[in-house]
């Protein structure tokens, strides 16, 4: 008997196997990215002589350019910290550089480059990125073949206080990484819900013995073809004389009847700005009740004053109370708007 007739027919031998149950699945899984910030303490990687990080960093730099809030906050973030830069060891970009690293990876390790006298002549910043730090105290920069080593007292570093280890620093908005990555998450999903036109996954079920081999194939490849906007398409399954219910769709979500995008974003984009204590007026969100955002102005001399001073303070301190840095390559940073603020406070 030909694969192409009458499956009924095919089956009417008492001693024909059951065909056996068929499943296809359309699309792949996609992965679930964590923070990682699950430790303990940072073993120290024998083979790679060096401490390894509390979290991935390349993870980190990512986020930024996954999430418009969390990358727009650091940009924000970084702007101020140089805005009120005067100048010192440290050329602009490479403070901004220097800023930025510490910032998103919470510390920021600074090369003393010294003459053949020994002296220190220029400050430049190593890339955090790839910066890392072994049992005996000094820094490699990891590369291609061996690393770059650098000796500590060559070294300035600064990190941000992590409870759970003391060789890295960690960075101050990791309470909002979840929400950051399920605000861009969203974005993902409903864009991929207008593009591929495929609102809802489900299972198509059929049950007529009157379907044959071929229309069965036909199907599965019509499925497998109609991909992007093809979603759009409708398939039409003819089967002479078989059950009116013998092919049925069988929905496993439905985004349409529960929308919570607009929610979902809304709180997400909060957490984040809450991770990072930056005022929703200066973030650009668009106030959703009449009585708006209040005073920007005042905000954000608040931030800089509660934010962005202390970060600035804290790379003057490191940096020109090195005896080995000269007064010329001092940083130097124009505060007083923070004095100013502490004045009209007191």
């Amino acid at each position: 008997m030909k694969k192409g007739h009458n499956r009924a027919a095919k089956r009417q031998g008492k001693n024909e196997p059951a065909r056996k149950m068929s499943i296809l699945r359309f699309g792949k899984p996609e992965p679930v990215l964590t923070t990682g910030t699950d430790y303990r303490d940072v073993w120290y990687d024998n083979d790679a002589q060096h401490y390894t990080l509390p979290i991935d960093r390349l993870a980190l730099a990512q986020l930024i350019n996954l999430n418009g809030q969390h990358g727009g906050i650091i940009h924000a973030r970084k702007n101020m910290v140089l805005s009120d830069y005067l100048g010192g060891g440290l050329s602009r970009d490479d403070m901004e550089a220097s800023a930025f690293d510490f910032l998103t990876f919470g510390d920021v390790a600074i090369l003393k480059v010294r003459n053949g006298w020994g002296d220190v002549v220029e400050l430049a910043p190593l890339p955090g990125l790839y910066t890392r730090r072994r049992k005996t105290g000094e820094f490699v920069v990891l590369q291609d073949g061996e690393p770059i080593v650098y000796h500590p007292e060559n070294i300035i570093f600064l990190k941000m206080y992590d409870p759970q280890q003391h060789i890295y620093g960690l960075p101050d908005y990791i309470g909002g990484i979840h929400s950051a990555l399920l605000n861009s998450e969203a974005v993902i999903f409903r864009r991929r819900y207008y593009h591929n036109g495929a609102h809802t996954g489900g299972i198509l079920y059929t049950r007529d013995p009157s379907l044959t081999d071929e229309m069965e194939e036909e199907i599965e490849r019509q499925l497998r073809d109609s991909k992007g906007i093809g979603n759009f398409s409708t398939i039409l399954v003819n089967i002479p004389g078989g059950d009116k219910e013998g092919v049925q769709f069988i929905q496993m979500g439905d985004i349409s009847a529960k929308d919570e995008f607009a929610s979902v974003k809304n709180i997400s984009a909060q957490d984040v700005l809450n991770a990072h204590r930056f005022p929703a007026g200066l973030a650009g969100i668009i106030p959703q009740q009449a009585a708006g955002l209040g005073d920007v102005e005042k905000a954000e001399r608040i931030y800089k004053k509660s934010e962005v001073a202390p970060v600035q303070r804290r790379f003057m301190q490191a940096v020109n109370n090195d005896p080995d840095v000269p007064e010329r390559l001092h940083l130097n940073f124009d505060l007083s708007y923070a004095d100013a603020a502490r004045e009209s406070a007191s």
